[in-house]
C-alpha cells in the first residue's frame, strides 16, 4: 500500500479524531453559458476522474492501523461519479451549490470527488466540482479546467480525448517525496536540515495571537465560518506595486507585511506570526496534476522596536527568503517535531493565515458554451482569520475575501478588521519610513466617537494629533532626551 503524502497525513488525522466535517473540502464552480452537451460533460467528468489517480483514490487503514492511498482502477463504478442534473431557482442558486458543497465525504470507502450540474435558464448551468482537500489544492484548478476542456470538446464531437499520458501520478509523488526528504534521524538529509532552521525560527512563538474577539474562544473550534468580500482598488494596488518596485520585493510581501502590523495594531502583541502557502510543486512534471502539493510555513515578524514599514518590509523579504530555501519541510511534520501546546480550540503555531491565489478564475472556450472556472468560498473557517488575494478578472484592481471563525467574530467585526487593513495599506505605502505604530487605523467616524467618549462632550478636533505632533519633535529635535 502507497504511504500517504505528509500533508495528507494531517487532513487524515483530522478527519479521524475530529470526525469528517465539511472544513476541508475545496468547491470549484464552472459556470456555463450556450448550448451544452450534459451527456458529454458527464463523459468529461468521468475522463478526467480516471485521468488523475487522486481523484479516485481510498484512504484505508492496514491491520495496524497505518494508513494508506489505495487507487480504484478507473473502471470500477465506484470511480465513476454520476453528475445529477438539478434545475433550480436563479434565486434558489447559490444556496443550492453551498448545500451540496456541505458534504461530508468518507474517505475510506468514496473517491474524494462528486458533481453536480444545476440549471438555472435554458442555457444557463453551473457544474460543481466538489473534490476533498486531501486530493486537491488551489493550483490544481489549472489542469483540471484543462483536462475538463480538453474532454468535453472530444466527447462533443463523438471521440474520446487524445491527450498523452501523465507522466507521473500523486503516489509517485508520495514515494519521490519520502526519497528526496530522508531520514530526519540523518543529521545530514535534507529534512533535518530544513527542520533545523524552522526549529530555531519558530521556538517561544506564542500561542495562540490574542485579538480581541466578539466572544471567548471555545474549548473546540467548531469551524464555522463567514466571509467578506473587499476590493483593493487599482490605485492603492498601483502604489503596492510601485512600492515593491521600488525595495526590489514583491507585492504579496507588501500585502503580508502589512497584514502583519494590522495584527499588531489589533492587539496581537509585538511577536507575531501569519501563516502562508507554497504550491509545493517544484517539479515541472507536477504542473500537470491535481493532487494536494501545496505546503504551509510560518513568517514571524517582530514589532517589538517601533520599526518604520521599510524595516518590516525588509524583515518579510528575508524571512520570507528563508523560508523558501526550507520550503520541503512539511508544516504537518514541523507541529509533530516542534510540539507546539496542542488545542482543539486553535490551529497550531499560528492562526491567521495569508493566502494569495495566482489563479482563482479561468475562463474556458467550449464547443457552443463559454464557461467560467473559478474556486467558490465555503461557510467553515481552518483558522481565526484567512486573507484570501485574488486578482479581479472582470476589473482593475483586486479582491480580499476574508474568511472568519463565527465562533469569535462577529459579521461587522470582520468587516471593520477589512476596512482597517485596507486603510493601514494605504497609509504605509503612502509613508514607508513612518514608524508603523503611528499609523491611523480609524475612519472618521470613529475618529469622532473617540474624541467624544474622551472629551465627553463634542469633539473638538485639533488640526495636528497627538502622534503628529510627538512625530514632528522627534524629527525636529531628534537629540533630545525622551523620557527621564
Amino acid at each position: 500500500m502507497i504511504p500517504l503524502s505528509f500533508a495528507q497525513r494531517r487532513l487524515w488525522f483530522i478527519d479521524k479524531f475530529q470526525g469528517a466535517s465539511a472544513t476541508y473540502n475545496v468547491p470549484f464552480v464552472l459556470r456555463l453559458t450556450g448550448d451544452l452537451d450534459t451527456d458529454a460533460l458527464r463523459a468529461a467528468v468521468r475522463d478526467v476522474v480516471a485521468r488523475h489517480e487522486s481523484l479516485r483514490t481510498l484512504i484505508v487503514e492496514d491491520a495496524d492501523g497505518v494508513p494508506g492511498q489505495h487507487v480504484l482502477p478507473a473502471s470500477a463504478a465506484e470511480a465513476c461519479p454520476e453528475t445529477p442534473l438539478v434545475d433550480v431557482e436563479p434565486t434558489a442558486l447559490d444556496e443550492a451549490v453551498r448545500d451540496a458543497g456541505s458534504y461530508t465525504f468518507d474517505l475510506s470507502a468514496e473517491i474524494p470527488v462528486r458533481t453536480t450540474l444545476f440549471r438555472h435558464a435554458p442555457d444557463q448551468y453551473v457544474l460543481l466540482l466538489l473534490v476533498h482537500h486531501i486530493a486537491s489544492d488551489g493550483e490544481s484548478m489549472a489542469p483540471l479546467a484543462r483536462d475538463l476542456a480538453a474532454a468535453y470538446t472530444a466527447r462533443h464531437e463523438g471521440t474520446e480525448p487524445g491527450w498523452p499520458e501523465l507522466p507521473v501520478q500523486y503516489t509517485d509523488y508520495t514515494l519521490w517525496q519520502r526519497e528526496l526528504l530522508g531520514d530526519e534521524n540523518d543529521p545530514d538529509s535534507v529534512l533535518s536540515e530544513q527542520v533545523r532552521y524552522w526549529r530555531e525560527e519558530l521556538a517561544g512563538v506564542p500561542q495562540p495571537l490574542r485579538l480581541p474577539t466578539d466572544r471567548p474562544r471555545p474549548p473546540a473550534a467548531s469551524h464555522r465560518g463567514g466571509v467578506v468580500r473587499f476590493p483593493i482598488d487599482p490605485e492603492l494596488l498601483a502604489a503596492v506595486e510601485e512600492l515593491a518596485r521600488d525595495r526590489e520585493v514583491t507585492v504579496p510581501m507588501v500585502m503580508q507585511a502589512a497584514l502583519g502590523v494590522l495584527l499588531h495594531h489589533l492587539g496581537g502583541g509585538d511577536d507575531i506570526a501569519i501563516g502562508s502557502t507554497i504550491a509545493g510543486r517544484t517539479d515541472d512534471e507536477l504542473a500537470e496534476l491535481v493532487g494536494f502539493f501545496v505546503n504551509t510555513w510560518v513568517l514571524r515578524a517582530d514589532l517589538s522596536a517601533t520599526p518604520t514599514f521599510d524595516q518590516v518590509l525588509t524583515q518579510v523579504q528575508r524571512k520570507a527568503l528563508a523560508a523558501y530555501d526550507s520550503q520541503d519541510a512539511p508544516f504537518e511534520r514541523l507541529v509533530e517535531l516542534l510540539n507546539p501546546e496542542r488545542s482543539t480550540a486553535y490551529h497550531p503555531l499560528f492562526q491567521t493565515m495569508f493566502t494569495w491565489e495566482n489563479e482563482a478564475w479561468l475562463d474556458l472556450e467550449l464547443p457552443g458554451v463559454t464557461g467560467r472556472l473559478e474556486a467558490v468560498s465555503t461557510p467553515t473557517a481552518k483558522f481565526d482569520l484567512e486573507f484570501n488575494y485574488f486578482k479581479d478578472p472582470d476589473r482593475p484592481g483586486m479582491l480580499c475575501y476574508l474568511e472568519y471563525a463565527t465562533d469569535l467574530f462577529d459579521h461587522a467585526t470582520a468587516e471593520a478588521i477589512g476596512a482597517r487593513y485596507l486603510r493601514l495599506l494605504d497609509a504605509v505605502v503612502t509613508e514607508p519610513g513612518r514608524p508603523v505604530a503611528l499609523a491611523d487605523l480609524l475612519d472618521a467616524g470613529e475618529r469622532e466617537r473617540v474624541l467624544v467618549e474622551l472629551a465627553g462632550g463634542v469633539a473638538v478636533r485639533p488640526e495636528v494629533s497627538v502622534a503628529g505632533l510627538v512625530e514632528r519633535w522627534a524629527v525636529s529635535s531628534p537629540g533630545a532626551v525622551a523620557e527621564t
